[in-house]
């Protein structure tokens, strides 16, 4: 069906509300819900050593989102925990030794009423878990573990709790590619975005958490204007094992440029340390002795060497080489940069 696809492991099998069907034909309806408004309750997990991480409190996640939306999930925790392992069980044949398993877990509503019985789709709600190689994910962003992120705070505003809530896990997110385009035009390296609020207090970047050090204490913005995320809470038990003392505070822009250090949590990543502010460096400009701890503690105590594995697979052969956008950047050859 896709005759250019390089990609060797190209006959994955996706769950789909009870099935396992091939990933070429997991296509969700032009009537539903999820088009329509972006109505989708999410999830993405990872894996270490083929191990998921964590999977269960992403599930518990995945349920109260789809609470808060008023999507009526009817799979319990167990029924869609089994559901994830199934998908792993049939595609882990196909992954290489070394990769690993990226999970994404979507609900749907389904077909809008207007929709429902008139065209030739099942109704009802769409539970679906997707199996992707986590190298795909992680390939052509290793070098921010060396290098570090140069953080970017566009025009665009993280939507606050009282409009939208940010805490369950959703697919509104065209704020997020809105800051990433902006970001995109900055003539910097290795940029990412970093949302303030209406009030002007930092909240997250575009798919992940953020945290800052200063003095030897661990910083991170109040959970009110972000998902709480998984990682990002792992990082505080971490710190929490490692007598590194941590404080949940409102952080303007200034208290980046004041920093030591700084640094991005998210599920594919787990940590990304980010050297540089506008240009300017935060604290030496270099990678900082809180993240090393943290991350090296986390490798430890899941048996992976997390930098090294991102490095392996600096090598490969993308199977799909293009200016697309991607959850973490935007591109297009016909951008101006902004100076």
């Amino acid at each position: 069906m896709i005759s250019n696809l390089k990609d060797p492991v190209s006959q994955r099998l996706v769950y789909w509300n009870g099935n396992l069907i091939p990933e070429s034909e997991a296509r969700v309806s032009i009537y539903d819900s999820a088009l329509m408004f972006g109505d989708v309750a999410f999830e993405m997990t990872r894996s270490f050593n083929k191990k998921q991480f964590k999977l269960r409190e992403h599930l518990e996640r995945l349920a109260a989102s789809a609470e808060w939306l008023h999507i009526p999930l009817t799979y319990s925790i167990d029924e869609m925990e089994e559901a994830c392992n199934k998908v792993i069980a049939a595609n882990d044949p196909q992954f290489a030794v070394d990769d690993e398993h990226r999970l994404m877990i979507n609900i749907t509503r389904g077909l809008l009423g207007i929709y429902d019985g008139r065209v030739d789709v099942p109704s009802g709600v769409n539970f679906i878990v997707a199996d992707f190689p986590l190298r795909w994910t992680v390939k052509g962003s290793e070098h921010l573990y060396e290098e570090g992120i140069d953080i970017f705070i566009p025009s665009q505003r993280m939507i606050p709790a009282q409009l939208l809530e940010p805490k369950a896990k959703n697919r509104n997110r065209i704020h997020y590619l809105m800051a990433n385009i902006e970001a995109s035009r900055y003539n910097g390296k290795n940029v990412w975005a970093l949302l303030i609020d209406p009030d002007g207090f930092v909240t997250e970047g575009t798919g992940s958490n953020f945290f800052l050090v200063k003095d030897g204490t661990l910083f991170s913005p109040e959970p009110r204007n972000i998902l709480r995320g998984i990682s990002r809470q792992h990082v505080i038990e971490l710190a929490a094992q490692m007598d590194i003392p941590f404080r949940e505070k409102n952080l303007e822009p200034y208290d980046l440029m004041d920093a030591d250090e700084a640094f991005f949590t998210c599920t594919p990543f787990c940590m990304l340390p980010a050297t540089k502010f506008l240009g300017q460096n935060i604290g030496d400009g270099i990678i900082g002795p809180v993240f090393n701890k943290l991350i090296s503690t986390w490798g430890k105590e899941v048996g992976v060497d997390i930098l090294a594995q991102a490095k392996s697979w600096k090598g490969d052969t993308s199977p799909v080489e293009n200016q697309a956008a991607t959850p973490y950047a935007f591109a297009t050859k016909s951008q101006n940069k902004l100076r």
